[in-house]
């Protein structure tokens, strides 16, 4: 197969939603149809130990969470698949929206019960706001939820889609017959037990044909004839084109825990989906048909394997291939490396690759040279933007617990921030080290983590800050930026990089700083150009 097919023949997407609306079994069932694994753990059944195939944190065994993205790959119809399963849990929002970057589409998976959700709603802004493809899968069709058309309208309303549905439930909760797929045109039917095997369709191109009611009874087969004339008449006819360019946005309706409606999502999606995208780099859009390969770090993930202290950067293949043991230039460094045992993933199993095409993610042992963001190209000088770091919401000192294990603890620190778990800010005046985190959930992660995979213990103390700005005065030498470095001096931190951090105690605070300082200019990310 030739480069170009290779390209065609890629599909990255995400999966997001709020927690527990199903996301990770939606992926596991994914995995099943691709024949990539033999059982789907069910999540929350304790009486599985195996847990879901991509949880492999302790942390997240325990709580049934996600909290770190996991990369999957499978092979379906031809199509290689990278599947990258977020967290959904708000605490870990900053990895998701990192994740966003190296996806070429969505899959927002919503509960029939919940319906849209806030966590939902902050992540649809973040794919709209970079016009990502975007597929609606509603999920757990077996349980009392909403009405089909009402959850429409609420995607529509609270995230400012557009919906068609390619799908549609005949009956709900314990009325759930099976689904009726517009886009194949065929019905599907549901035997509550269908978690040992895929269920048969049955093709069903005319829905006026008596044979309807035999199959599902008079009144679902009055009421579905009627709903699918009012899809007609109200939603728009589903074209590829407007949902590659994000102004529709297909809806499928399922019960992944059941197995169901998955197989028309997954067989929709390999045939609409796009295959990798052009991306923008600080100096040019770069198109993944070029011959040389760019690529960028989207997340680090530390001691994957506790007995073997290894870091893996997870690149995002954006032009060219990647190849094992070619050199590859390390634009933020400014030196070349070659890697030897590139990764691909596999549910909980990682192979050694060749040969990497754009789509592809791939994971890279890294002995500490890579942050979040870093570019690795063929020599060019370039940067992929979009990677930034959030305003933490929540601070607190970090304190070592233990002296004998400083080294230790700064090591775990170190690492743990680079992965982009959390931030640190050092004051400048007493050096005080300082862990800003999106979420508080995160300060549990990072002790656990701290003891089980360095050794070294940290206990926490309250900083009562409510914002990090980062700081850029228009002229440094001004006699205005003196003042204010003098008179916040209390309040004036370094972030991991050495950029100038101001930690205000309030909204109000900022204002007022800003109102006095007009020349110095504060910013909620960090990257600001």
């Amino acid at each position: 197969m030739g480069f170009l097919e290779e390209i065609q023949r890629r599909r990255t997407f995400g999966i997001i939603s709020h927690p527990d609306a199903g996301k990770t079994t939606l992926t596991e069932k994914l995995l099943l149809f691709g024949g990539a694994i033999q059982e789907a753990g069910a999540v929350k059944n304790n009486k599985i130990k195996k847990g879901a195939t991509s949880d492999f944190m302790e942390i997240e065994r325990q709580r049934g969470i996600s909290v770190s993205t996991s990369v999957l790959a499978f092979n379906y119809k031809d199509k290689k698949i990278n599947i990258l399963d977020t967290p959904g849990h708000k605490d870990f929002a900053e990895d998701t929206f990192r994740t966003l970057t190296a996806v070429d589409s969505v899959i927002v998976v919503i509960d029939v019960a919940k319906g849209v959700e806030e966590q939902t709603e902050k992540l649809v802004a973040v794919c709209r706001l970079r016009k990502i493809p975007i597929i609606v899968f509603i999920n757990k069709l077996d349980r009392e939820g909403k009405d089909a058309f009402d959850l429409m309208d609420e995607v529509e309303q609270k995230l400012g889609l557009t919906v068609t549905p390619l799908s549609f439930p005949i009956g709900m909760g314990y009325d759930f017959q099976g689904i009726y797929n517009l886009w194949e045109q065929n019905i599907n039917l549901f035997s509550g037990d269908s978690r040992k095997n895929i269920e048969e369709t049955i093709a069903f191109s005319d829905v006026q044909n008596p044979e309807l009611e035999k199959i599902i009874g008079q009144k679902p087969a009055d009421r579905l004839r009627e709903e699918l004339e009012l899809i007609d008449e109200v939603y728009p006819k589903f074209d590829r084109q407007d949902y590659l360019d994000g102004k529709l946005q297909p809806v499928f309706f399922g019960s992944a825990l059941n197995n169901f409606g998955v197989r028309e999502l997954l067989d929709c999606f390999v045939e609409i989906a796009p295959s990798p995208r052009p991306k923008d780099s600080e100096t040019r859009l770069v198109d993944p048909k070029e011959e040389k390969m760019t690529g960028f770090v989207f997340k680090i993930h530390a001691n994957m394997d506790p007995k073997h202290r290894d870091r893996l950067a997870f690149i995002k293949i954006v032009s060219g291939t990647f190849e094992r043991n070619k050199p590859y230039y390390h634009v933020r460094q400014k030196k070349n490396l070659k890697f030897s045992s590139p990764n691909a993933f596999f549910a909980e199993k990682k192979e050694i690759v060749d040969i990497s095409y754009p789509g592809d993610i791939v994971g890279l042992h890294d002995t500490g040279n890579f942050k979040i963001g870093d570019t690795l190209t063929e020599g060019e000088i370039m940067s992929f933007k979009g990677i930034p770091s959030f305003s933490p919401e929540h601070f607190r000192y970090i304190n070592n617990a233990d002296p004998m294990k400083a080294k230790q603890l700064d090591k775990g620190i170190d690492q743990l921030m680079d992965e982009g778990v959390a931030q640190l800010f050092t004051l400048e005046m007493n050096n005080r080290k300082i862990i800003g985190t999106v979420g508080a959930l995160q300060y549990e992660v990072i002790q656990y983590r701290l003891e089980h995979e360095y050794g070294a213990k940290c206990t926490y103390e309250n900083f009562p800050v409510h914002k990090a700005c980062w700081v850029k005065p228009n002229d440094p030498k001004s006699e205005e930026f003196k003042e204010f470095r003098r008179i916040k001096q209390k309040f004036l931190a370094h972030d991991k990089y050495g950029q100038l951090v101001f930690l205000a105690d309030s909204d109000f605070t900022i204002q007022m700083t800003q109102n006095k300082y007009p020349n110095v200019k504060l910013f909620f990310t960090s990257e600001f150009e």
